[in-house]
């Protein structure tokens, strides 16, 4: 059986965020890239299965949509322990055109499960893996916090309201992945950095996809407002701040 997990490049959580170009684009300078926190959570847990040998994983592969600049982020998934890897050469411009290169690159091999990360900790779209399913027309399993290979099946844990629901499903098919899915990312060991550089990634010129929508301009959140402390002596303030002001009661 052969994994794929799905990787997004996207700035490191504490980036301070700057527009150029009249708020039409974001300003890349100084950031620092990384894995998508769910993707890479996704990856640790993709090695770990291949590392039990009964479950009869033999490789696991990451693939990206991004232009040359993101191949540092790639070169991280695969010191972490991935066999190799494939870039689509393209700009990824949004949701449905990351999930068409994708999946019109996906077609072309035999991987029995594809994990993607329940979402980008940039845009927070949420739409990559049911697209990427509906794309290659195979089964999608949403909200996954755990999964088990055996006897070469996948068992999936997914969290539903009030509970958990176990699930089967048969190969190939998509998992959209959340927190709980491995306990911790992993990092990579000087001897993963090394091999990193001798291994390969699969270069793909982008398909016919178009995007479905455009950015016409960002926006920042409004300043919070200064914080106000109450006496705590004091209830009759505070239940009218909470009553006028903040409006919860």
């Amino acid at each position: 059986m052969k994994i794929l997990v799905c990787i997004s490049n996207v700035p490191d959580t504490t980036t301070k965020v700057k527009f150029t170009d009249e708020n039409k684009k974001i300003d890349t300078a100084g950031i620092q890239w990384v894995i998508n926190p769910w993707d890479e959570l996704s990856l640790t847990r993709a090695l770990e299965l291949k590392e039990d040998s009964s479950t009869g994983i033999q490789s696991v592969t990451v693939a990206h949509v991004g232009l040359a600049t993101s191949e540092p982020t790639i070169r991280k998934a695969l010191a972490i322990g991935a066999d190799d890897a494939i870039r689509v050469n393209a700009e990824p411009s949004d949701a449905y055109f990351v999930a068409g290169q994708l999946a019109n690159v996906i077609k072309s091999e035999n991987f029995d499960i594809i994990l993607c990360g329940i979402e980008s900790s940039d845009y927070n779209g949420s739409n990559v893996g049911g697209m990427l399913a509906e794309n290659l027309d195979i089964p999608s399993v949403s909200a996954v916090s755990q999964l088990n290979v055996e006897n070469g099946q996948a068992i999936i844990t997914r969290e539903i309201d009030g509970g958990k629901e176990v699930v089967t499903v048969p190969t190939p098919f998509v998992a959209i992945v959340q927190k709980g899915i491995a306990k911790e990312p992993r990092i990579a060991a000087m001897r993963g950095i090394m091999m990193a550089r001798s291994k390969k990634i699969n270069v793909i010129e982008p398909s016919g996809v178009e995007s479905l929508t455009e950015i016409l301009s960002y926006e920042k959140p409004s300043p919070r407002a200064a914080c106000k402390f109450v006496e705590a002596d004091n209830a009759k303030q505070l239940i009218e701040l909470l009553q006028n002001e903040a409006k919860v009661i």
